[in-house]
């Protein structure tokens, strides 16, 4: 059986001040680099051998799976399909569980502004994952299929979780993991 982990990045300058980031760039705070290594820690002392850590370009996620890569020595690449939804009109807004907002997460097609849709994150994480199983699947006979963590957004954990499980949308539109939160899914 071939496994994925999650893991959402740590605590940012945006997430202390209760905003939305989504796709624009917001730094870590020292508190999230210590979170990181910590996730470090936790990886390597429950044993997760990965092969490889794809991580968003963003630096929030980018500056966590280094951290992360520091403590393990699981190699790093930046992964452009991990970056977060483009929220439009949202980003930068507080607090990022107001009520219009989760109303607006409902809205499946629409592009906030000059955002993205939720069907467009879909597309794009759905077919990283494609490939990802697809290489499990193709493991030559007789040895382990390779096994990755995705270091990402919140949002991004949305989909993740959505592609191996069903969710209603509320479900979907609700969900979240917590700051470096470690998430095991199996293909």
């Amino acid at each position: 059986m071939a496994s994925i982990y999650f893991v959402r990045h740590g605590q940012s300058e945006w997430n202390v001040t209760d905003q939305i980031c989504g796709a624009t760039d917001i730094p870590l705070t020292a508190q999230g680099r210590a979170q990181a290594r910590e996730t470090g820690e936790k990886i390597r002392e429950l044993g997760i051998r990965a092969d490889l850590i794809l991580c968003s370009p963003l630096q929030r996620a980018a500056d966590t799976a280094k951290e992360i890569s520091e403590v393990t020595g699981i190699p790093v690449k930046v992964e452009p399909r991990l970056v977060e939804q483009n929220f439009g009109i949202w980003e930068g807004t507080s607090p990022r569980d107001s009520e219009a907002f989760r109303a607006a997460k409902l809205n499946f097609i629409c592009s906030y502004g000059d955002g993205e849709s939720m069907f467009r994150v879909a597309q794009r994480i759905y077919n990283l994952l494609d490939e990802l199983k697809a290489e499990a699947e193709n493991a030559a006979p007789g040895t382990d299929p390779p096994t990755y963590i995705l270091v990402a957004h919140n949002g991004i954990a949305r989909f993740v979780k959505s592609y191996f499980l069903d969710m209603t949308n509320e479900e979907f539109a609700s969900f979240g993991v917590g700051n470096c939160e470690v998430c095991r899914f199996d293909f």
